[in-house]
């Protein structure tokens, strides 16, 4: 996804820009994360299919309700310092997703994910999804 596209609800709203691809340190924070759920074989495993998995998107609403979340509050430390981003034109990182039987996890992106919802709750997130299978 070029960084010059963006996501934009309404002609109104300022514009979030996207990186072309998953920032390096999102994948060590999906992977401190998926410890806390995994043995570290899957979690190395997981990891490992994120990185191979391709790029695509997915709207807001959607990765939440499939995760079973709640997006944060705007005034949320986390999605506060990603506003703040998309105000200074920085573009994000795509978020990294790992589904399957029947449950979601948002392995890393969760803020990135709730200041798209707060802003448009329809507006399609990049990501990167992993089977957990």
């Amino acid at each position: 996804m070029p960084k010059d596209k963006a996501a934009k609800a309404k002609d109104s709203q300022v514009p979030i820009k996207w990186e072309d691809d998953v920032a390096e340190h999102d994948y060590a924070a999906a992977e401190a994360y998926l410890s806390l759920k995994l043995n570290p074989a899957a979690t190395d495993k997981m990891v490992g299919r994120l990185r191979k998995a391709k790029l695509t998107t997915r709207r807001a609403n959607d990765i939440l309700r499939a995760s079973g979340l709640t997006a944060a509050p705007l005034d949320d430390p986390g999605v506060v310092k990603d506003l703040i981003k998309v105000i200074e034109g920085t573009p994000l990182s795509p978020v990294l997703v790992v589904g399957g039987d029947g449950r979601t996890d948002i392995a890393d992106g969760f803020h990135r994910v709730s200041l798209v919802y707060r802003i448009d709750p329809y507006g399609n997130v990049p990501l990167r999804m992993a089977d957990a299978g």
